[in-house]
């Protein structure tokens, strides 16, 4: 490093120690987290502020790594080692085979197939193999460096700490961990989109037996039903909404960027907030997701950047055609290959192991399902074989860090050319300068129109239009995917395929395909694979749409309108319907209605608490909540379900404005009013309760009332409660809005930026920052963000930690 650098770390460091022993009594500057350098070794200097945000400062990619694994593991160490875990194949050994994990990393039911996964990925040497593979394919050294520190900085923490969290607690399956464990979690997620579908699967796939019951292969209209509900993003646990506006249409031509992830509360997909500085070198802040060792979602002194999750498929299967004689032999172009194996054992607790088979070919390892919806049956003349291009893709890293280097829009842009690392993501961004940008950048299979047409068996015609899963006939080689001069691996889309959008007036995505990223100008011209064109949004899109393009046009937008727009609440579903609703309800004979079983139901009175809601899902808001378990019957219900739901169809035409004008005479209509009364009489929750009496999560015993929506009324702000009848309505948050960042930039270098983690820093209910944000969250405040040098050092909460390996 250079020396004027060498010498500038050393005065930050020296400034803001003297500051914090300044400004703090003695027991507080040397409290028994602060640490002192013993010499030799990784070092970091961690600057906290206000909700326990650390600011990590370090000399070089390790160093900043060993401060990122020793912050994580303070607020974390449980849910982290909970992770390892599962990488390491251990889960059946401490919890047994039969329990479930958390499903953060996986889609296994069972830890029996999580630990076989694992372990066979371990065995195989699969990561050893792929961190030999150089950069630009491979990981980069500063990626690497960062891991290293990463997995040293984990394991000071454990060494010089007492974990007090009951979690884990004396718990022996806390241990220190490798770089290769690090590795291996990115390498999980990279993979949670395509094999991580298929664990059960894979783990189960066995040869078929004369004795043995095949299952019934599923139709190719049931099969296309069920690949679409996998796939489909609008009912998965990961979400997002962002948008990017361009420099015309804000106060001060810049660019301003509001994202919001959805993403699980509980678990190892948790955001974990930091700021990670190498003086001269790199300065980021932003959520991390646990575990990972650079920023996920961010912004620096000129870009800000997010993510949503994209609906291109990940993943394809080749149907196989087996040897009649022997049904691990298939044929490729007339040719015999034989499957290769690998028995794996898993030990579980109280003693003994299960040792599995599993079987793979040169398109990737046999399957008999995707979920319980798909099954695959394995039988003497058939099998399946998942494709999944990112199981050979430890890139994930890099781009966070490419993005995290970036001065603009172009260098975002350049950085996805670069690393072509990530697996299931949009990205979205906006620049100090005024610019914006979407990038449906994904690693996927190189499954263009012409190739699925060409290729697909009976199941891909059905599977491909309907979810984008390509069944390709695994028996001709010309069948596989192609790969494009571009890419960085074989069989992959190159970054000159990718759906994009530079300098819109505002780009947008909430999960739905590329079409729609701006509603001025749809994006056309993509490969099925990536998304539809011309099929009707969700709710929530539809929303947002209609919301930004107005922003858009009113022009002059500040950091500050974000900031409305992320808590506006506003439930397209219920301007589209509650006042029909309203008047079909007061139009009942007699104020009654036939619930489901049979029985009639008085709901007069929720004619009016719908007329009266004021069509937002606020903390106050009256009528919200009988609305919401209303909307979820009603959409639920096959006989209102599709066309009969709406008087008016979708249009491609006006995309954002249909369907629309509830069917109130559809049969069901009224049925779910009448359930939906009856449910809340019998919870004691009055029909015009405001929304945060019964919406709320409960932390140290403290109730936190919570606002937002679920997925089927369109809100922005998405909340996915658990409901608990029992306990009066919903009593705890699934998934949901979780780092959200408004920013924007007014020239004076610093970045102007208000953050928020809905669930807080820590999973320890002992942290002080267990459920701090979570009280910002319900108050709808947020963050300042201290990006700045001189804004951490004026931090009234400010605490520095010299952190540091014990040789």
């Amino acid at each position: 490093m250079p020396l004027r650098n060498r010498l500038r770390l050393l005065a930050i460091s020296g400034l803001a120690l003297f500051t914090v022993s300044a400004s703090l009594p003695p027991a507080a500057a040397d409290g028994p987290r602060s640490h002192r350098p013993s010499g030799g070794g990784l070092s970091a200097t961690i600057r906290y502020t206000e909700y326990g945000i650390p600011h990590i400062l370090a000399k070089d990619y390790a160093s900043l790594g060993f401060g990122n694994g020793w912050a994580q593991a303070a607020d974390q160490v449980c849910t982290l080692a909970d992770g390892f875990v599962t990488l390491r194949g251990e889960r059946s050994r401490y919890f047994g085979p039969d329990a479930a994990p958390d499903g953060s990393l996986s889609s296994a039911t069972k830890n029996l197939s999580s630990d076989l996964y694992f372990r066979s990925v371990r065995e195989s040497h699969t990561l050893e193999k792929l961190l030999r593979t150089p950069a630009p394919a491979g990981q980069s050294r500063d990626v690497r460096e960062l891991e290293r520190g990463w997995a040293a900085g984990y394991n000071a923490w454990l060494a010089q700490n007492r974990i007090d969290d009951p979690a884990c607690r004396g718990a022996d399956w806390v241990r220190p961990v490798t770089a290769l464990d690090v590795v291996a979690r990115g390498y999980a997620l990279s993979v949670l989109g395509g094999q991580g579908r298929g664990i059960d699967g894979i783990t189960g796939a066995q040869p078929p037996t004369g004795a043995a019951e095949v299952p019934e292969v599923p139709s190719p209209g049931d099969a296309a039903d069920a690949a679409r509900r996998l796939l489909s993003t609008q009912n998965a646990d990961m979400g997002s909404n962002a948008v990017a506006f361009r420099g015309d249409t804000t106060a001060n031509g810049r660019g301003l960027l509001l994202g919001n992830p959805h993403y699980p509360w509980q678990g190892g997909r948790r955001f974990w907030q930091s700021q990670q500085t190498i003086p001269g070198e790199l300065n980021v802040s932003g959520g991390s997701l646990l575990g990972a060792p650079t920023v996920s979602i961010g912004h620096n002194a000129n870009i800000a950047w997010s993510h949503t999750v994209a609906t291109g498929v990940p993943l394809n299967l080749h149907q196989l055609t087996l040897d009649p004689a022997d049904p691990t032999v298939y044929l490729v172009d007339g040719r015999p290959e034989r499957m290769t194996k690998r028995t794996v054992s898993v030990p579980v607790k109280g003693g003994g192991a299960v040792s599995r088979t599993q079987w793979s070919t040169r398109y990737g390892p046999v399957v008999t399902s995707l979920g319980a919806g798909l099954p695959l049956p394995w039988t003497a003349t058939t099998a399946y074989a998942l494709n999944d291009p990112n199981s050979v893709n430890l890139r994930f890293a890099d781009a966070g860090l490419g993005f995290s280097r970036a001065r603009s829009t172009a260098d975002i842009a350049a950085a996805l050319r670069r690393t072509q690392g990530l697996p299931w993501v949009n990205t979205i961004a906006a620049d100090s300068s005024g610019h914006s940008l979407f990038s449906q950048s994904q690693v996927l299979p190189r499954i263009t129109d012409e190739l699925a047409e060409r290729c697909s068996t009976a199941l891909g015609r059905a599977t491909y239009p309907s979810s984008g899963l390509a069944v390709l006939d695994g028996s001709r080689s010309g069948c596989a995917p192609g790969s494009d001069r571009d890419a960085v691996q074989p069989g992959i889309f190159g970054p000159g395929r990718m759906p994009t959008v530079k300098d819109a007036p505002y780009v947008e995505n909430s999960n739905d395909s590329a079409w729609l990223t701006n509603a001025a100008a749809p994006l056309t011209g993509y490969e099925r694979v990536f998304g539809t064109i011309g099929t009707q949004r969700s709710m929530r899109t539809r929303g947002a749409v209609e919301d930004v393009s107005a922003m858009a046009a009113k022009g002059r937008l500040t950091v500050a309108d974000l900031q409305r727009q992320q808590f506006a609440n506003r439930a397209p579903a219920g301007d589209l319907v509650a006042g029909d609703l309203a008047a079909a309800c007061a139009a009942l004979p007699g104020g009654s209605a036939v619930g489901s079983d049979g029985g009639a139901v008085d709901v007069s009175a929720a004619c009016d608490v719908l007329r009266r809601w004021d069509r937002k899902v606020d903390t106050g808001s009256r009528g919200a909540l009988l609305f919401d378990r209303f909307w979820r019957r009603a959409t639920a219900t096959v006989a209102v379900a599709g066309a009969e739901l709406w008087k008016v169809p979708f249009s491609p035409a006006d995309p954002v404005g249909t369907p629309n004008t509830l069917n109130t005479s559809a049969p069901g209509v009224a049925t779910a009013l009448a359930d939906t009364v009856a449910e809340l009489r019998a919870a004691g929750i009055a029909l015009d309760a405001p929304l945060g009496r019964h919406q709320s999560v409960e932390r140290n015993g403290k109730r936190i009332p919570v606002g937002g929506g679920t997925e089927s009324l369109g809100i922005w702000n998405k909340t996915e409660p658990l409901w608990d009848a029992a306990a009066g309505g919903y009593r705890e948050v699934s998934a949901g809005s979780s780092y959200i960042q408004a920013v924007g930039w007014d020239g004076s270098g610093c970045p102007v930026a208000r953050t928020l983690l809905t669930y807080s820093q820590s999973s320890d209910p002992g942290s002080a920052h267990y459920s701090d944000q979570t009280e910002l969250y319900s108050a709808e405040r947020w963050v300042t963000s201290r990006f700045c040098e001189r804004d951490i050092l004026r931090s009234p909460a400010l605490r520095v930690v010299r952190v540091h390996e014990r040789r």
